[in-house]
């Protein structure tokens, strides 16, 4: 049976553009366009899509007004379709229960085009494992704010040095709940790669550092990386560790349309785990597909620590569940305990294996 699709939005040119990307798959099929929220709550309820594709800014009932409706009345997994421009957008949608985003088709270059084609239809076909009843659980914790979370008997020096971070489909909402938790004392550098399209990681990071106790970047080409403080991998790039003295720098290569994913979970990590060795942690959180599953095992297999979030609370469960069967993973959690997880080893290593 094909996936139903509705598309939502005012721009003629976005629809037409969508409506033939997606209909060159074969097992999606188009079932509706509607040009705005009034008329995508009637086709809604037509055609009970299996998922629908959301422009925010629109005449009339605008996105987020659909939105709220949608969650209510029949939630259905809802992807954004958003210029970075609108980044504000983004990151309040996706509080208001939806799923993922990709980037605006513009009349631009075909490569352009062709990279937002591939992002759309990798996370249509990848939608039918959304968990939307933890999605919404999820989005509860970020309403509770409790302060950090607290491990006692902090070591003089730790000995993770680095904790590498992979997640895709529901991570945002995951790497909120993490990093909100870590304290100002928090004795290691974390470096996460989010698959995330350019121009929406800058403002991702900037959110995220006003939230948070510890300092928190988009990471840029030569950062020395230092404790107290998260790099955020660029959308479009890859992120690795390199050596100039004593330092640990961050290094970016950009992504080329042939690579699976972007920023690679797996490139980092494997990174991660050369340069850090057992002075490492490595945790997999939510998303589709096997990102992370080799860079999970390459820190284990250096003696690191590894954490993958549980099914309980993954929206997505597909790479955690990978990093798992390959036996990459020491400890599995679900998402609210991570982060005292973290904590307690990087402020107590002896206690690794306890």
């Amino acid at each position: 049976m094909r996936t139903k699709v509705l598309i939502v939005d005012d721009s003629a040119y976005t629809r037409q553009t969508m409506k033939k990307m997606i209909e060159e798959e074969p097992s999606l099929q188009v079932v509706g366009i509607a040009t705005d929220g009034v008329d995508a709550m009637a086709k809604t309820l037509r055609y009970q899509p299996d998922i629908i594709t959301l422009d925010f800014e629109m005449p009339g009932m605008d996105g987020f007004s659909f939105l709220r409706w949608l969650m209510h009345e029949r939630p259905t997994p809802v992807i954004m379709v958003s210029s970075h421009a609108d980044s504000k957008t983004v990151f309040k949608a996706l509080e208001f229960g939806a799923v993922d985003f990709i980037a605006k088709p513009t009349r631009r270059a075909s490569v352009e085009l062709q990279t937002i084609e591939k992002d759309l239809i990798s996370k249509i076909k990848g939608i039918k494992n959304i968990r939307l009843d933890i999605l919404s659980r999820n989005l509860d914790l970020l309403q509770q704010d409790e302060g950090p979370a607290v491990a006692q008997g902090k070591a003089a020096g730790s000995a993770v040095e680095v904790v590498a971070i992979g997640s895709s489909t529901g991570g945002p909402a995951a790497l909120q709940i993490i990093l909100t938790q870590m304290p100002e004392d928090f004795n290691a550098a974390v470096v996460i790669s989010q698959h995330m399209p350019r121009g929406f990681t800058g403002p991702l990071a900037d959110r995220f550092n006003k939230m948070c106790r510890i300092r928190v970047k988009e990471a840029a080409e030569g950062d020395v990386i230092a404790p107290k403080t998260v790099y955020l991998c660029p959308g479009g790039y890859h992120m690795e560790l390199k050596r100039r003295g004593g330092n640990r720098l961050i290094s970016l290569r950009e992504g080329k349309f042939a690579d699976k994913y972007t920023p690679s979970v797996d490139y980092m990590m494997s990174s991660v785990a050369e340069h850090c060795g057992p002075s490492c942690m490595g945790v997999i959180l939510t998303g589709m597909g096997n990102d992370g599953k080799q860079g999970m095992m390459e820190i284990k297999t250096q003696g690191g620590y590894t954490i993958a979030e549980s099914e309980d609370t993954a929206v997505v469960f597909g790479m955690p569940a990978e990093a798992i069967k390959h036996g990459a993973v020491k400890t599995i959690l679900p998402l609210q305990d991570i982060p005292a997880e973290i904590i307690r080893i990087v402020n107590r290593p002896d206690k690794r294996g306890k």
